[in-house]
């Protein structure tokens, strides 16, 4: 099954040195890293079609990128990939992460950029 991206061959999010600029602001930006595989690839296109989501395939890892929160639905993953999949499953698969990552329940892992949606988990 092959799955179009809008985001995921357009698109890239790494710039040259020269072209950035730091700003004072709060980005809201969450996103992981995985290593490349079967696997990865699988939840990469199925994320990359979800709205606000952007996914970089570099030559060893894929990155998914989003803006404000991204929510990884464990039954939906384990549905494109044929097995089962879970939260320690999926955090195996990501190498690292930025954002707050919050376990809401036992199908649902979601990243938040803004901090202040993360808050009712947390408190």
């Amino acid at each position: 099954m092959s799955v179009t991206s809008r985001s995921a061959t357009n698109s890239n999010i790494f710039q040259k040195m020269d072209a950035i600029v730091f700003n004072q602001t709060i980005s809201h930006q969450c996103g992981v890293t995985m290593n490349d595989s079967v696997e990865a690839r699988a939840i990469a296109e199925f994320m990359a079609q979800k709205p606000n989501v952007t996914v970089t395939y570099q030559p060893a890892l894929i990155r998914i990128d989003g803006e404000g929160k991204i929510v990884f639905k464990m039954d939906e993953i384990g549905e494109i990939l044929g097995k089962e999949m879970n939260a320690e499953i999926f955090e195996v698969n990501t190498s690292t992460h930025y954002g707050r990552m919050i376990r809401v329940d036992d199908n649902t892992v979601t990243l938040f950029g803004d901090m202040d949606e993360m808050r009712q988990y947390i408190e």
